[in-house]
Formats: structure tokens, C-alpha cells, sequence
């Protein structure tokens, strides 16, 4: 640990800043997003939109935030049948996280005073490949095949080189920025990517490939969806459905269909205890029923044997009435969906190179604060006569350091929560299709019509409902 001095006059200057500023800002704004979501469950698509834009304009989303607001406003535009707006959205909401990750790791590598919540938010790596996928859907729905094809292939991109982008924040964090002097250095072993082949990526672009005749490519994505059921078995942990490109004499309906909302962030809330005989840092779990049940440790010397907390972020489903999805065909059951990605398992294995990036410069940032912290309350005993005021600053000085590191649990609110699909053989003609989601005691809990659907042969007969409940 180097430069104490400057460690305590920051610190100071920071708590300070916490009493002029208040705490507000350290901590994740998610209230708000109730009344958006209730719309969005409820079928009030447009409204959603008009609430959501409204958080905006009422500054509910600050400029730091600005990837939370395109990718959730682009989703509420999608659900509201609004493509070219949510077109708009997702685009900027994907330029916004390319611009914000680079800058997100060179700012924090392992700043002393700078918690997550103040920084700009470059999104999730999930988030951003849902960007791709669902402007490929706005431009299906456009009729824009090419542009489409254009999203897909990005979205595949962005999964190759996503162990990569974790290799060179890796390198960034031990190399640091010269400012961040007084940093706590802990050794980070970049965590492997699981992840490189999304299955409802090859869904579409095998449908797309079959339209336009290109029989060969469709058969290699279909390959491909296979194979990530294969050999990325801890995402996709559920059979294989069953999916038809092709038909002999007949036309493929195609359904894909979104039931739940996708999980959220929720606080790991954690304790550092340090041991200077054993120059141990050692990170445990806080909370009843835990005790003194070990998360992780690193080597490192410290001069005095400390206790502190801090929080990380971790992942938490959010749970769904939905149990199955049927489909009717002129009022006939034509089958159901079965289940082609989970979306908080997609969210679950990116997030864990992101996580364990976090896990360390946390722990770094908690152990030079609590140090910083614990010669400021040894200072504050020496130089404070009045026993009123000395408790009244180390109070200050304890509660300042835990507000300081309160996890981040920013995160998109409007995914879906699965996605579902279903390839239908039937005849050519013009039917009315009927998309049942049912609970688990088979009650309709919604159902959504599409009268006058033309099915053809040889093309992408697409039909996409979702009830977000």
C-alpha cells in the first residue's frame, strides 16, 4: 500500500462529497421501471412506450445510463410493433455499449474512490448481443432480409471474440493507469468463456437461408443449432426442439414466441477480513446461516488485521406464470413451442468473465477504502477531544465507506425471459393462428390472433407473440 497520506485526504474528500452530494446517486434507480413493466404484462404495449420515454424526459435515466434507456426503449418500441423506432434505439443502444466498455475499464481498472453506480453503464454482454438479435427480428418484420442477415452476423461476431474482450481488460487492470497509485494490486486470472454460439441466432438465419433458397447454408445452421445444444450443455440443459426448414409438398408455419422477463441484478453483499500474519486477504459470505463460510482469498501482506464489507452483483432470475405455449391452426391444436433458449442461462454464462473482473477490482477497492478508512478513525482518535464528535466522525467514516461500495445492479428490465419456437408442416393456404400461453394447470393466461395469415411454400412464415408474464 503506498501513498497513505494521499489515500485519507481522497477518502475525506470524498465522504465529503457524499454529505453534499447525497448517497442517491451510488445506488441503482429501478423504482420506476414498476409501472412499465405492469404495462407490458398487461398487453398496454403502447403505453409502456410513452412511460418509458417519459422516465426519460423526467431525467429517471441519467446521460450515464443512456445504454439502459435505448436497448429498453428500443424493446418497449418492439413489443409495441414500433420497428423502425426500435430499430433506432437498439442501434444507438449497441453503438453506446462499443464506446462505453473501453472507457469503463481504462476509467476503473482500480480506482481507489470511483464505485460502479457512478460510472457510465456499457450494458451486459448478453444485452448487447439481444440488441443484434431483435433488430434482426424489426427487420424481418420489414421485410429486410439483408439487413437482418447483417444483425445475425454480428451477433455471431460478438460471441467469438468475447473471450478476447475479457483478455485485454485483463491486461488493462494489471497494467493500470499511473493515477491509480495507491491501488490495491490483486492478480486477475481471466475466467473462460462458455459461450460462443447462440442457438436462436441459428434459428433465424437457418429460416432465412431456406427462404431464399440457399438450402446448403440452412442445413450448416441447422448443424449449428445443434451443436450448441452439444457442446454448450450447462445453456442450453433442455432437449433439442424440434426444427423444420424444409417440408415435402407442404409449407413450414413458423412461431417463436417470449414468456417471463429475463432476470436482474441482485447484491452479493460480502466481507473482507484480513490477516497480517498470514499476509491473507479473505473474502466471506455476509448474511444469517453463513457464518464464516469462505467466497475467495488472495494472497497479499497487509500491516493490520481488518473486517470490512462490500457487495457484488450476481444474476437472479425472476420467476414466470408461463408453463407451456400452444398453438391452434383455424381453432385446431397444431402443437406447442418448445423451449430454444433461456435467456437468464445466456445472461448467467456471459456475465461470469464480466463477474469475476468485478469480484477483483471490488475486493481491491474495498481493502484500500477500509484500510484508508481504519487510519482515518485512528487519526480521528488522536486529534478529536470530544467524545461526541469522535463518535460522530468514525460513524461517519463507517457509514460512508459501506455506502461507497453498494453493488451495481443496473441492467435491461425488458428482455424476455425465454424465448420458444415451433416449425409447423401444413398446407399452403390462409388460416388464423392462435398463440396460447397457458399456466401450469393449463389455464389460458393469455392469447394472441393473427386472422388472414398467409402461409406459403418455400418461405419464412414467421409469426412472433410474447406475453411477458
Amino acid at each position: 500500500m503506498r501513498h497513505p497520506y494521499r489515500q485519507r485526504t481522497r477518502l475525506w474528500w470524498f465522504l465529503a462529497l457524499l454529505v453534499f452530494l447525497g448517497c442517491s446517486f451510488l445506488a441503482t434507480r429501478k423504482g420506476f421501471y414498476e409501472p412499465i413493466t405492469a404495462d407490458l404484462q398487461s398487453g398496454k404495449y403502447e403505453s409502456a412506450v410513452q412511460k418509458i420515454e417519459a422516465a426519460k424526459d423526467s431525467k429517471k435515466f441519467a446521460e450515464k445510463d443512456r445504454f439502459l434507456y435505448f436497448i429498453d426503449s428500443g424493446l418497449a418500441h418492439f413489443y409495441a410493433s414500433q420497428y423502425d423506432i426500435s430499430n433506432t434505439k437498439l442501434t444507438l443502444a449497441e453503438n453506446a455499449a462499443e464506446e462505453l466498455f473501453t472507457k469503463s475499464v481504462s476509467r476503473t481498472a482500480a480506482s481507489l474512490l470511483l464505485n460502479d453506480n457512478v460510472l457510465e453503464y456499457p450494458g451486459e454482454d448478453y444485452e448487447v448481443l439481444y440488441t443484434n438479435l431483435f433488430k434482426a427480428l424489426n427487420y424481418l418484420e420489414l421485410k429486410k432480409f439483408d439487413d437482418a442477415f447483417v444483425e445475425i452476423r454480428r451477433a455471431n461476431l460478438k460471441l467469438e471474440l468475447l473471450e478476447q474482450k475479457y483478455a485485454v481488460a485483463a491486461e488493462k487492470l494489471q497494467r493500470s493507469s499511473p493515477d491509480d497509485a495507491e491501488e490495491v494490486r490483486l492478480k486477475y486470472d481471466v475466467k473462460k468463456v462458455r459461450f460462443h454460439n447462440d442457438a436462436f441466432a441459428r434459428y433465424m438465419s437457418m429460416h432465412m437461408y431456406a427462404a431464399d433458397g440457399m438450402l446448403d447454408d440452412a442445413r450448416i445452421d441447422y448443424d449449428w443449432l445443434h451443436d450448441a445444444f452439444v457442446s454448450q450443455s450447462h445453456v442450453y440443459s433442455f432437449p433439442v426442439p424440434d426444427v423444420k426448414y424444409t417440408s415435402t409438398g407442404k409449407a413450414i408455419l413458423s412461431v417463436v414466441a417470449m414468456a417471463g422477463l429475463s432476470p436482474v441484478k441482485e447484491a452479493l453483499n460480502l466481507r473482507i477480513r484480513t490477516d497480517k500474519d498470514l499476509d491473507l486477504v479473505q473474502v466471506l459470505y455476509d448474511g444469517p446461516g453463513r457464518g464464516d463460510e469462505e467466497y475467495g482469498h488472495f494472497p497479499l501482506q497487509v500491516s493490520e488485521d481488518y473486517y470490512f464489507k462490500f457487495a457484488i452483483p450476481v444474476i437472479a432470475s425472476r420467476p414466470s406464470f408461463i408453463d407451456r405455449i400452444r398453438i391452434l391452426v383455424d381453432g385446431e391444436p397444431a402443437g406447442e413451442l418448445g423451449l430454444l433458449e433461456d435467456v437468464g442461462k445466456v445472461a448467467q454464462e456471459t456475465f461470469e468473465a464480466k463477474k469475476s473482473l468485478i469480484y477483483v477490482r471490488s475486493v481491491a477497492r474495498a481493502v484500500a477504502k477500509g484500510l484508508a478508512a481504519h487510519e482515518l478513525k485512528e487519526e480521528a482518535d488522536k486529534k478529536t477531544e470530544n467524545k461526541l464528535a469522535r463518535w460522530l466522525k468514525k460513524a461517519a467514516i463507517d457509514v460512508g465507506t459501506d455506502i461507497i461500495e453498494n453493488a451495481d445492479l443496473r441492467c435491461s428490465r425488458l428482455l424476455p425471459g425465454r424465448i420458444l419456437i415451433g416449425d409447423f408442416e401444413i398446407e399452403p393456404g390462409t388460416y388464423t393462428i392462435s398463440v396460447e400461453f397457458l399456466d401450469q394447470t393449463g389455464a389460458p393466461l393469455h392469447r394472441s390472433d393473427y386472422p388472414h395469415f398467409p402461409v406459403k411454400r418455400g418461405a419464412f412464415n414467421l409469426i412472433k407473440s410474447f406475453s411477458l408474464n
